[in-house]
């Protein structure tokens, strides 16, 4: 017993320690339940028990850690202290497992700090605790305190678990006290309720079978309101717990009623009038001469405190109402507490909703104990725990439904109890015969309150069954109301369900929102179904909902409103779809457009749209053609945004069609669509978003024109213009702000950025980018926080800066998957370049295979460009695929693409010796550096001419190109990755070690003054003789160069064209520009000069 104050004590050779635990112990306080009656009956029985009893003592004491004062305790009694709560515990449990027959232990725990009266026995609060804690328990039963319940919830002995007992008032103590209880297998479980605190006090209260789990803070509300209020009534729906809770209540605050409680159930009364007979005879009062029952319960209630529990009130509520004024006018110390479906609606009465369970902890916990019941061998794993939690759900945590559904454990599995809910009223049935009729199944329960209902309040309940997820009055009106009187009587009607506990009411953001329980929901659909309203119903469901989307569609709570009713739109949607109608499907579809595109929900809104194109009734002609070609449109954006492939045709079909009608407005959206379906055809992709530009602007529309500017910047992008770019986004963010589109703005910053990168403004990108991923999320856009997070993650990858690059990866990954995958191959190129500034060959390696691996084909001239897998091979030292890889991209690429694929053959030549090769390549890529604006790579590219210069021998020259790099690298905050490092280095110690350090640094300082552009010029000077000529062999262009490769392996023109993604009409140009400069007129000419210079 470390660290436990302690003082001396003289012991019998019963103790077990010579020390007593002072500070903070646990106290385990025992006696003999009926100990004087068994001494008298039974002495010789008693003599060999207790002889038991003291030798059990002295082992389990001993064995658990315990100091037992001697002199503490009184007749059959004693104490025992702990250290260690858990010790108690397990103490307490051997105790109860001896055999000790006929002696029945009453054992109660405590845990607090004591005080000594003397050297051997304790005295003071905790200890008096104690003691009152053991005078709740039965023999055989151990009670713990919730202080010490608290302690060892996590450190029971094996196979024993805790039962919730309540709140409980401790007598002559100030404050109630949380009891719970002990349970093994091996010893008795079921207790009558515990002892009150004065066994002399009345109550009727029936003793609870089971235990009582969760709703601690709902008993704490209900016992304040009681003890505040003379008349309290607890409502909800059939099953929600309300006569369980409201006798838990009742229970834990007998001590404030001196003269006793009372539990009246009037579920099995039919006729008013016997109300008051009820409660007399409930209360014990036999006939009076000339009085009545109401007189003979008023005149002996009179001026006693007491509590009367009224339960299931709801089918009399007009005798209760009158008995409930009677009784509480007449006594002044009289408290009631009421159970019903509805509230009484007499003055005075506070009504209290008993809530469904919560789903995490509450719910599961009773199912799970109630499912131990019904087969003690049950118990759940990790993985049962999500089906637990998923049938807790769609029962609503209704504490009827768990019950009935747990019971169901002895003869079905968790998979087979998920699977029947559909048909939830024939799986919940089979309740305890000792319960109510009505509460033994489901149907009963629910069959009882829909009875109670007018005629009027039954046509609405049931016409409500329609809405999913709830609804708001509007709708209600819209749709339930069939004729103006209805439309009148609407709120009165909604108003009587919600207090007869059909109908939840909750508010939301300022306004009231409703909602069926999904058993109660189920319920209302049948009738429904057996009314024949159903499919005028469902009709007028979708209507309402496709015309409230269609009149938000242009303001700005559309996507708020949606994502609340995301239940009834899809059921809406469904509907129509199921009933062939794809005319409203499609416009409900297209209305929620931005939410698709806001919420990065783009595949569920593209697969809403296929449902109906996809559908073999559905045809062009049988919808209207402006709702089928902004259908066409909407849809085509949605690609777009995802990239997956999708076809063109479709998209120019709409567009003629919109041409047709002569409607400017879809006409504009058509092209929107072509230019993003043709995203990777950057010529076409370009040409047409750049005629929707023109006409959004001679409309005046800047909200669709900042959108298109938008996407314009992403085309210039991927036709490698990152110049182009630049300028489409700031446009567009200027008019995004301008009109407050936020969304917009931020799609533009990062495209901006992008752009600013390219050209070698990554600082300058790195302020425009700042935040916007925060602010993404923040607003709940996921798809622009992605791009965010993999724009920074790029951006922290060519300044150098891991660490950084790395988490913003993560981060993105993160993003990808909980949208589904969303443009999972942009990520991997990220982590790529994030492991390569690293220095990480073989992860980058992984990372590009990966992000080809997901990538469709009409993306791959994109995606190849954007992947650094010619880098990552020549990290990882294998050249020859290195160059295949280089080479390849160079002929698919355009723009500064194309400049940065030369860069790195470029560097795959210097490592393959190909001197030559690597001078051409660099020189080609400034002056498409210079012709794009787009400057990212160039320190490479000097680099790279550098090396090749010192290999010259021109020192001087390779000194300046370095300079020039560094100086670009400086003005540009980029760093050299480790790839780029090698050969570069001894280059430079080479050239040192030439010229020595005076000349080194003058060269240096010469090169590092120049400007980027000066730079590139004084490196195309340097080329000197080696500048292109205007014929031979040494003329040919890059691309030209690649043609002839391609002819060479016996390729012809339409090959050469699909393997280069031109036309072939533009091959055969290329041809013959090369056989001009080459002065040749055959093919057999060509492949015999190419031989010679391979």
């Amino acid at each position: 017993m470390t660290g436990i104050d302690a003082a001396p004590l003289n012991w019998s050779d019963l103790g077990v320690s010579e020390l007593v635990p002072t500070g903070t112990v646990t106290l385990l306080l025992a006696d003999v339940e009926g100990s004087t009656r068994l001494w008298e009956s039974q002495p010789d029985e008693m003599t060999a028990a207790f002889a038991t009893l003291d030798r059990t003592l002295a082992e389990v004491v001993g064995a658990h850690d315990g100091v037992r004062p001697i002199e503490q305790g009184e007749g059959d009694s004693f104490v025992i202290a702990f250290g260690r709560a858990s010790d108690a515990v397990a103490c307490a449990l051997d105790l109860q497992r001896a055999s000790l027959a006929p002696i029945r232990l009453r054992v109660g725990l405590h845990t607090g700090e004591v005080q000594l009266r003397d050297e051997a026995n304790y005295i003071g609060p905790t200890i008096n605790r104690t003691a009152r804690i053991r005078d709740l328990a039965h023999g055989g039963q151990t009670v713990l305190s919730g202080t010490t319940t608290d302690l060892v919830s996590d450190r029971l002995p094996v196979g024993a678990w805790l039962a919730e007992l309540g709140m409980y008032p401790v007598r002559d103590l100030p404050r109630p006290e949380r009891v719970v209880q002990l349970c093994h297998p091996d010893i008795r479980n079921e207790f009558p309720p515990l002892r009150t605190a004065k066994s002399s006090r009345s109550h009727n209260l029936p003793a609870q079978l089971t235990s009582f789990v969760g709703r601690a803070q709902q008993l704490e509300e209900v016992c304040r309101l009681l003890v505040d209020n003379r008349l309290v009534t607890l409502t909800g729906a059939g099953g929600a717990g309300k006569t369980r809770l409201a006798i838990e209540a009742a229970n834990a605050l007998s001590e404030e009623f001196d003269d006793g409680l009372w539990w009246i159930d009037l579920a099995a009364i039919a006729d008013p009038a016997v109300v008051t007979l009820t409660i007399a005879r409930t209360l014990g009062l036999p006939d009076q001469p000339r009085r009545s029952p109401l007189e003979t319960v008023q005149r002996f209630v009179g001026e006693r405190e007491i509590l009367l529990l009224l339960d299931n009130c709801e089918h009399l509520l007009d005798a209760c109402g009158d008995v409930i004024i009677r009784l509480l006018n007449s006594c002044p110390q009289l408290t009631i507490l009421a159970t019903s479906r509805e509230t009484i609606a007499v003055s005075g009465e506070v009504t209290w909703r008993v809530p469904s369970l919560t789903l995490e902890d509450e719910a599961v916990a009773l199912f799970i104990e109630r499912a131990q019941r019904a087969r003690p061998t049950f118990h759940v794993t990790g993985d049962d725990l999500a089906l637990v939690v998923d049938v807790c759900r769609r029962l609503d945590g209704m504490p009827l439904a768990i019950e009935l559904a747990a019971a169901r454990v002895r003869a079905l599995s968790l998979h087979q109890i998920t699977d029947s809910l559909n048909d939830r009223f024939r799986l919940l049935t089979g309740g305890a015969r000792n319960t109510m009729r009505r509460q033994q199944t489901l149907r009963a329960s629910v069959d009882w309150s829909h009875a109670l209902l007018t005629d009027a309040e039954q046509v609405l309940f049931r016409r409500l069954g329609v809405f999913m997820d709830g609804f708001d009055f509007d709708a209600a009106q819209a749709v339930a109301a069939t004729n103006e009187a209805e439309q009148f009587q609407i709120l009165d009607q909604l108003s009587l369900l919600v207090d007869k506990s059909l109908v939840t009411a909750d508010e939301e953001s300022g306004a009231m929102r409703y909602r069926l329980l999904e058993t109660v929901r189920q319920y209302a659909l049948e009738k429904l179904a057996e009314s024949g309203e159903a499919t005028l119903m469902r009709a007028r469901h979708r209507d309402h909902y496709v015309a409230t989307a269609v009149r938000l569609e242009g303001e700005d709570r559309l996507i708020g409103w949606a994502e609340q009713e995301t239940g009834n739109l899809r059921a809406a949607h469904a509907w129509s779809i199921d009933c062939g109608e794809f005319e409203p499907a499609l416009r409900l579809i297209s209305a929620l457009q931005r939410l698709w595109e806001k919420r990065g929900r783009m595949r569920e809104g593209i697969a809403a749209f296929d449902l109906a194109f996809n559908d073999k009734r559905y045809r062009d002609d049988d919808v209207a053609a402006a709702v089928w070609i902004r259908a066409v449109a909407d849809r085509s954006i949605l690609t777009a945004w995802t990239a997956d492939s999708a076809s063109l045709e479709r998209g120019e079909e709409a567009l003629a069609a919109a041409r047709e009608l002569g409607d400017q407005g879809l006409i504009v959206s058509c092209l929107a669509a072509c230019g993003g379906l043709a995203y990777y055809s950057p010529a076409v992709s370009q040409a047409y978003w750049v005629d929707a530009i023109d006409l959004a602007r001679k409309a005046d529309d800047r909200s669709k024109l900042c959108y298109y500017l938008s996407c314009l910047a992403v085309a210039t992008n991927v036709a490698g213009q990152p110049l182009a770019s630049q300028l489409a986004a700031e446009e567009g963010r200027l008019v995004a702000d301008a009109i407050g589109d936020d969304f917009v703005s931020r799609h533009c910053r990062i495209w901006l950025a992008v752009a600013l990168a390219w050209r070698g403004g990554a600082t300058d990108g790195d302020v425009v980018i700042r935040a916007v991923s925060e602010e993404a999320h923040a607003a709940g856009e996921p798809m622009l926080e992605l791009f965010a997070l993999t724009c920074e993650s790029n951006s922290f990858a060519y300044r150098g800066t891991v660490s950084a690059s790395r988490a913003k990866a993560k981060q993105a990954h993160e993003v990808s998957i909980a949208m589904g995958g969303f443009h999972d191959n942009t990520v991997h190129i990220t982590l790529a370049l994030a492991d390569l500034a690293a220095g990480d060959a073989a992860a980058a390696k992984t990372a590009c295979e990966a992000a080809l691996a997901l990538t469709t084909p009409d993306q791959m001239p994109y995606i190849r460009a954007l992947t650094p897998m010619t880098v990552a091979l020549l990290s990882c030292g294998e050249l020859a695929a290195a160059r295949r890889w280089a080479d390849e991209t160079v002929t698919m690429t355009n723009g500064n693409y194309q400049m940065n694929a030369l860069v790195a053959r470029a560097h795959v030549a210097l490592a393959q010796g190909g001197r030559d090769q690597a001078e051409r390549d660099a020189h080609d890529a400034l002056v498409l550096a210079l012709a794009t604006s787009a400057f990212l790579h160039v320190p490479e590219a000097f680099e790279a001419l550098g090396r090749c210069a010192a290999d010259h021998g021109n020192h001087r020259h390779a000194v300046r190109l370095f300079g020039a790099a560094a100086a670009a690298r400086t003005v540009m905050g980029v760093a050299r990755w480790p790839v780029y490092a090698i050969g570069y280095d001894d280059a430079v110690e080479q050239c040192r070690k030439a010229m020595g350090e005076d000349d080194f640094n003058t060269a240096w300082t010469e090169g590092s003054a120049m400007s980027t552009e000066e730079a590139i010029a004084y490196a195309q000077r340097g080329r000197g003789e080696r500048k292109r000529p205007a014929s031979g062999w040494e003329s040919l262009t890059p691309t030209e160069r690649d043609v002839v490769r391609h002819a060479v392996d016996g390729l012809g023109n339409k090959d050469i064209a699909e393997r280069m993604f031109i036309s072939p009409r533009t091959v055969q140009t290329h041809l013959t520009h090369v056989y001009a400069k080459l002065g040749f007129t055959s093919r057999i000419q060509l492949i015999q000069e190419a031989a010679r210079h391979a």
